[in-house]
């Protein structure tokens, strides 16, 4: 009889990397499909996958069986859907006008240029003793 996820949960929980294999492999299209339907991007589903299967390890020892273990990757799953966009969404907030500050730098750097060009010209047009 072959052994349910629910008990490969728990034998890979318990560092069985060989439950852990069997377990993705049979979850992992499953998995990628709901990341894919998260994200709305392979490249990014493809990234989430990763991480969730990544953290999946250290993750398994909160598995208690309560409820079929297709159910609780699907909430890991979201939630580290939640968790990334949230992550995005305040890298995306500190960087937020950074692109201001860059304009805004350029052009006080190309006042101080032009600055310095029309001060050099008029120096060299006067009397080398006066300069």
């Amino acid at each position: 009889m072959e052994a349910t996820d629910e008990i490969l949960a728990q034998t890979a929980a318990n560092g069985d990397r060989e439950a852990f294999s069997l377990l993705l492999t049979r979850n992992y299209d499953r998995l990628f499909g709901l990341c894919f339907r998260l994200t709305g991007s392979r490249a990014d589903a493809e990234d989430l996958t990763q991480d969730i299967c990544a953290a999946l390890p250290a993750k398994l020892g909160s598995y208690k069986r309560q409820s079929r273990f297709s159910t609780w990757l699907y909430r890991v799953a979201v939630n580290a859907s939640h968790d990334r966009r949230r992550r995005f969404a305040s890298h995306a907030r500190a960087a937020d006008g950074w692109g201001d500050w860059e304009v805004n730098r350029r052009a006080a750097d190309k006042e101080t240029q032009d600055g310095v060009d029309w001060l050099m010209q008029a120096m060299s047009a006067l009397p080398a003793e006066l300069r």
